[in-house]
């Protein structure tokens, strides 16, 4: 269990969260969390953040798939290639 304590910030109030803690659950400074409050329990969660085409090739060792280049035919109708 980690105690925090409720300490003034500025003109409002904030609750500092250990580093270790935050590395734990893979929350980096400024990400977005959200605050539901159960009864008299605070819960915080990381929000989902989409990522991006560079973000997940990186999941794949930077591919993306297996694709190649391949022939369309030649255009029908009013297309322009």
């Amino acid at each position: 269990m980690v105690v925090a304590q409720v300490k003034t910030w500025g003109n409002s109030q904030g609750i500092r969260l250990p580093k270790d803690l935050m590395e734990s659950l893979g929350i980096k400074l400024n990400d977005f969390l959200n605050l539901e409050v159960q009864g008299d329990h605070i819960i915080l969660t990381k929000t989902f953040k989409h990522k991006t085409l560079e973000q997940r090739a990186e999941e794949f060792d930077g591919k993306l798939g297996p694709y190649e280049e391949f022939e369309w035919d030649k255009p029908v109708g009013r297309e322009q290639w």
